[in-house]
């Protein structure tokens, strides 16, 4: 289809915005335009066999056997409708348009029912017939020429693509949300997929797609579109799973409209009713909601993990609550197929994160034991940093991961991490939060994802090449390489004793003191020593005891006693006297313990050596308490140093802004 006829039929239908405005908010024009949409395709769709569907109906009318299958089978598509009425006929009877439009989306088959309930299509029905709007609604779709002699389901896909993305953009509030930016996924399919080119253009090449956060389905069209642009024969089946009832009949519409099966995209919560629970896939992509809580589905996330373990998709461990983003990528690689021995089969996935994912959690915490097991099964292929504000509803900053269970023998045991940061344009409008864009090469723009792909596929031998001019955009690390022991170091417990006012109280606060009877004796007869100070723990308790055998009282025994005297008159001290928990055993200080990270190939004890002893001698490392902990700190290996401008220069920017501001100023009181 040509460029004039796609915008043709794409204003022909968003001019039913011209009658909604008044009665419907901007915002609310998609809910009214996307539906009909699909509904004026499908009937084109059907057409052809109406007839045969409608002999079908008679045939079995009264009959009570289930005709589906038969039904499905006249229609030559996966839907059918077994009423006689087209938009047409309806909008041509203006006072029973209503009644009848429904009576025409209760006779399609339950699968294509399904999609314009997800729309509330009845609630909008009745609100266009309320406005007196509906027949003229209808009659604009019974115009719009989408017969597929005329507008093929590629191109159709196109068309109503365009429509959402003008839905999308009245909507800047919500378009995150269901909405990925076209540029984006046509560098996260690029990335995911170029390695496999030669492959894909075998003939009988067949691929399974699945986005288990599908939105609107931008992912899954695209992705399909890359595989046949690479192979026109090859079978793309595509799968997805989306939570909002919208954004999930969006895209079960776009597949309906495009000739493919729709029962392939599930509606509800991948996580607590998973869609494709025993299905295997090529490729699966993904844009999950960023820091969004799982606090809806926890018990039956905790239940999986807790009674099937590894068995299930969550037991390599779970993350904070308020950031599901990890559960995502646990779920798309329950789903990669198995790796044969002879490298065939395996998976290939990637997955919009921001920067969370890469370092939060301390060391065996639910999200570095991910990161852990994903690294250590040496899935992890890539992570590529991307610019920021390049989506509706955030500024931030958001990575690609590119996780495989099929390396590339060259890439087995290493991560490359991609510095893409610097490849954008600013966009010449922007939307919500939406500030720049990766260049796709088209109307001239720079060719960005050309660019980053190109860099991608050569990334091993960049990273070798010091001269190479995008040798800084690239690093390679070894998977050990971001593990880490998290050591516990500790240092001895020193204190002096002294016996203040302040000491004594606290000691006559204690437990052990306010359960005796003669409390207030034993306080009294202490008291003299106020002011006293020893260097050992022996003399002061031979002190303190002295006094209150002196005084006819009786010592308290045992150790929770001394522990308590010992705890309240002791006083940290750099010189005093080092304590033990038992013989040959020193009590560390917990206000002196420090944590350190060290590289998982380097000993602990020689770190010990090289970087705590010369400042603290007497430290150690208490082993019991070491942790094994992985982070992937992307910006601190990129990271360059800028040194601050002279004071000079400074100086004298301030001096010409001062004189800008006289200038002004002396403009203003003339």
């Amino acid at each position: 289809m040509n460029p004039s006829k796609h915008t043709e039929l794409v204003n022909h239908a968003w001019s039913v915005a011209d009658l909604l405005r008044g009665d419907f908010k901007q915002s609310e024009y998609g809910k009214v335009i996307l539906p009909f949409t699909v509904l004026r395709r499908l009937e084109t769709v059907l057409e052809p066999t109406r007839a045969a569907v409608q002999e079908t109906v008679e045939r079995f009318k009264g009959k009570d056997m289930d005709a589906e299958g038969f039904l499905r089978r006249a229609s030559g598509q996966s839907f059918y409708n077994t009423t006689g009425y087209t938009l047409a006929k309806i909008a041509n009877d203006a006072e029973n348009a209503a009644t009848n439009l429904n009576k025409y989306v209760a006779g399609f088959s339950p699968n294509a029912r399904e999609v314009l309930e997800k729309y509330e299509f009845a609630q909008q029905i009745k609100r266009l017939d309320g406005a007196n709007l509906l027949y003229k609604v209808v009659g604009r779709f019974a115009d719009l020429d989408v017969r597929p002699e005329v507008v093929s389901n590629h191109d159709m896909g196109y068309f109503f693509e365009d429509l959402i993305r003008r839905f999308s953009e009245l909507s800047n509030e919500t378009a995150g949300e269901h909405f990925t930016p076209r540029e984006v996924i046509k560098l996260m399919v690029n990335l995911l997929v170029a390695p496999d080119a030669d492959m894909l253009s075998l003939p009988g090449a067949a691929r399974k797609v699945l986005d288990p956060a599908c939105g609107t389905g931008g992912m899954l069209s695209t992705m399909q579109e890359y595989i046949t642009t690479l192979n026109p024969d090859a079978t793309v089946e595509v799968y997805g799973q989306e939570l909002n009832p919208e954004s999930w009949a969006i895209c079960r519409s776009d597949l309906m409209i495009k000739g493919q099966e729709p029962d392939n995209i599930a509606f509800g919560n991948s996580f607590s009713d998973d869609g494709h629970r025993s299905a295997r896939f090529d490729y699966m992509l993904a844009n999950p909601p960023f820091g969004v809580e799982w606090k809806k589905v926890k018990e039956e996330i905790e239940h999986e993990h807790e009674t099937l373990g590894e068995s299930g998709r969550f037991g390599a461990g779970l993350p904070r609550i308020n950031d599901g983003s990890f559960l995502f990528l646990q779920h798309m690689i329950s789903k990669m197929k198995p790796r044969g021995i002879d490298g065939t089969g395996g998976s290939r996935i990637a997955i919009v994160f921001n920067g969370s994912p890469l370092f939060t959690g301390a060391a065996e915490s639910g999200e570095s034991r991910i990161r852990q097991w994903i690294i250590e099964n040496d899935w992890l292929e890539a992570i590529v940093a991307l610019p920021d504000q390049l989506f509706y509803n955030t500024g931030i900053s958001t990575y690609f991961w590119i996780v495989t269970n099929r390396k590339h023998p060259d890439h087995e045991g290493k991560v490359i991490l991609l510095d893409a940061r610097d490849y954008w344009q600013k966009m010449r409008k922007s939307l919500g939060d939406k500030r720049k864009e990766i260049g796709d090469g088209q109307d001239g723009r720079p060719d960005h994802i050309g660019e980053i792909t190109r860099l991608y596929s050569e990334a091993l031998e960049v990273a070798d090449d010091p001269d190479h001019p995008l040798h800084s955009k690239v690093k390679v690390f070894r998977n050990q390489d971001f593990g880490y022991r998290r050591i516990t170091v500790e240092r001895p417990l020193k204190l002096r004793f002294e016996l203040t006012d302040e000491t004594l109280a606290a000691l006559e606060a204690t437990r052990q003191v306010q359960r005796l009877g003669y409390a207030d004796a034993l306080i009294n007869a202490i008291r003299p020593l106020l002011g006293t100070t020893w260097a050992t723990k022996f003399e002061a308790l031979n002190a303190l005891m002295g006094a209150v055998v002196d005084a006819g009282l009786v010592w308290p025994p045992g150790a929770p006693f001394s522990k308590a005297v010992r705890d309240t008159i002791g006083v940290r001290d750099p010189e005093g006297e080092v304590q033990y928990v038992r013989k040959g055993v020193i009590e560390p200080d917990p206000d002196l313990r420090d944590y350190e990270n060290v590289p998982l190939d380097e000993d602990v004890e020689d770190y010990l050596k090289r970087e705590v002893l010369p400042h603290v001698p007497d430290a150690w490392i208490d082993h019991t308490k070491t942790k094994i902990g992985y982070e992937i700190p992307v910006t601190r290996h990129f990271y360059v140093y800028k040194p601050p401008r002279p004071l000079s220069e400074i100086n004298a920017e301030l001096k010409t802004l001062e004189a800008e501001i006289q200038t002004l100023l002396g403009e203003v009181t003339e």
